[in-house]
């Protein structure tokens, strides 16, 4: 399964850029982002993001 990961502006929460990864990858990209205070957003990929 892979999913899009779209970082969040810290201000409106706007999506700032996205990317489409594979299960395995989404555990690194969250500690990544924790450890840095990111705000993302994860969600099931579109079948047209493939």
């Amino acid at each position: 399964m892979r999913f899009e990961i779209m970082r969040l502006d810290d201000v409106d929460g706007t999506a700032v850029d996205s990317t489409v990864v594979d299960a395995a990858s989404v555990n690194r990209i969250v500690q990544q982002a924790a450890s840095i205070g990111q705000r993302i957003l994860i969600r099931p990929a579109e079948t047209s993001a493939l």
